[in-house]
């Protein structure tokens, strides 16, 4: 069978670090093209896929099969209508619409026009997040009353970046950003959830808050208490889990990214495997046990998406789940 002839909409982080190097690593897909209007990234392109065409804008994009967009929150859904109009796979970076009933209106033409719609929650394939949902799969952790999750670290020089200027009503913001992966997990962990609390703050001068605490209480009885802040001095554990027979402390970041970002690539062996140093402990105080953090598999979300596209299998990731978080952020907004 032949690769699946795949675009890339945008080539800013979201393209360059989270989804071309996958594609180009997976023989079920060719990265046939890269829609981008900025000069030096166009270059950027010619220069690391040299058998990939660059365009300027998406109407100039030859046939293909899938495309995946990356550009800012606020174009996502027009282009997803766009693309599902023309009986093409689509692959939405998060978050992925800007208001949930946008969202809605994209799964229900998908499913009515019966073409492929996922959401690129890549945070579903990190390592230590991994790791959690196999200790409470084996139950190691007991009957857990206590989620806390946090992404947090320390640039207080943050540039000009889009998602520094963008507003909220645009899909700006530290909950469009880092809240969709924190709300999503947690969601993912221990089912649907009401906002019982929460606390957004704009430290950094930006357009929206940029520092952010929300409490969950899921239908489970779990509580998740989530943080997400660019501006911290002194992180916190990644992950932190408590429960009737022990916990679960994390800390650090799944090194996925910053590998990317340094220009490893998904076929190198080493490739998302943590060292033994940054395992997280699980247990009671004065009887911790490290435990290994499984490797961390974003090339398994495009295996995943080719096995739906060619076999019928589940896509990666189910678009409604996405559109309840989106459900969720409004109401914190």
């Amino acid at each position: 069978m032949r690769p699946l002839r795949t675009a890339v909409i945008g080539f800013g982080t979201s393209g360059r670090v989270f989804h071309t190097p996958f594609i180009a690593a997976n023989p079920d897909f060719a990265l046939t093209a890269v829609v981008t209007g900025d000069e030096r990234r166009r270059a950027e392109v010619r220069a690391r896929y040299p058998r990939t065409e660059v365009v300027p804008r998406v109407d100039a994009l030859p046939e293909v099969d899938v495309v995946v967009i990356g550009t800012p929150p606020v174009t996502h859904a027009g282009l997803a209508h766009r693309f599902l109009d023309a009986r093409v796979a689509v692959v939405v970076d998060k978050p992925f619409t800007v208001t949930s009933s946008d969202g809605w209106a994209l799964v229900e033409k998908a499913a009515r026009l019966a073409v492929p719609l996922t959401v690129f929650q890549n945070r579903r394939f990190d390592g230590d997040f991994r790791t959690v949902e196999r200790l409470l799969a084996d139950g190691e952790l007991g009957e857990v009353w206590r989620f806390e999750s946090r992404f947090e670290w320390w640039k207080p020089d943050r540039g000009g970046s889009w998602k520094t200027s963008t507003p909220v009503s645009e899909g700006g913001g530290i909950l469009y950003d880092l809240g969709t992966h924190t709300i999503d997990q947690a969601v993912r962990l221990f089912g649907g959830a009401e906002p019982v609390y929460h606390e957004l703050f704009t430290r950094g001068g930006g357009a929206a808050p940029d520092d952010a605490f929300v409490v969950l209480r899921h239908v489970s009885g779990v509580v998740s208490h989530l943080w997400m802040n660019g501006l911290a001095a002194q992180v916190g554990p990644r992950f932190r889990v408590l429960g009737s027979r022990g916990g679960f402390t994390k800390y650090g970041l799944d090194p996925q990214e910053s590998a990317l970002r340094a220009g490893a690539s998904p076929s190198d062996q080493s490739f998302g495997r943590e060292p033994e140093a940054n395992w997280g402990t699980a247990g009671l105080d004065g009887e911790l046990r490290a435990v290994p953090t499984k490797p961390g598999r974003y090339a398994e979300f495009y295996t995943l998406l080719a096995s739906a596209l060619r076999s019928g299998d589940p896509l990666p990731v189910d678009p409604l789940d996405s559109v309840r978080v989106l459900e969720l952020v409004e109401r914190l907004r």
